[in-house]
């Protein structure tokens, strides 16, 4: 199962997480916050919990834009739960100093290497992330790097409909996740 985390605002229906969930019924699910306006780490870690205590955590890739990436981190760090691996699209500089007062809990931004395979996703003109910080949250994570030349936030607003790269790169997490399993074994 892929489970959507969107960040600030919820995803719009034109967003390309809204567009797999639509088009893919039953392999993508959608955690939904109380507030989508507020983004609060504890509330929103704990709402994934809430939602995929449901689900079998190790069949699991957790797909986050902007600072729905850095909720999967906290809650990884936080329950310590076993994931297939996720996929970081655009994630959002939590430590930015003009970043907003309303988004809170979620600094300082994780700089550990996640205990599961992950790719990291950035553009070269986010507003909400600069490419090399985006790089240095892949390399501190342990994650592969996709540069998109000029793609925004990566979101409706920047042309993303369906977005077939991503469908692409969540694949390739479940092979890096199966070999890790298959080396693991030896």
């Amino acid at each position: 199962m892929n489970i959507l985390i969107p960040g600030l605002r919820n995803s719009d229906e034109d967003h390309w997480q809204s567009i797999w969930e639509r088009e893919y019924p039953g392999k993508f699910f959608r955690v939904v916050q109380a507030d989508w306006e507020n983004p609060d780490c504890d509330t929103w870690t704990a709402r994934i919990e809430e939602t995929l205590k449901h689900f079998d955590h190790e069949e699991l890739v957790l797909i986050g834009h902007s600072v729905g990436c850095v909720t999967i981190i906290k809650w990884a760090e936080k329950y310590g739960r076993t994931i297939k691996g996720a996929l970081f699209v655009a994630p959002s500089d939590v430590d930015k100093p003009n970043y907003p007062k309303y988004i809170t809990g979620f600094s300082p931004m994780p700089e550990t290497e996640l205990p599961f395979p992950s790719i990291v996703v950035a553009s070269t003109n986010d507003h909400v992330v600069e490419l090399e910080r985006a790089r240095l949250f892949a390399n501190n994570w342990g994650s592969e790097f996709v540069e998109l030349e000029n793609a925004g936030h990566i979101e409706s607003k920047s042309g993303f409909g369906k977005w077939d790269l991503g469908l692409e790169l969540i694949e390739r997490i479940k092979l890096k996740s199966a070999a890790k399993a298959e080396a693991h074994k030896k």
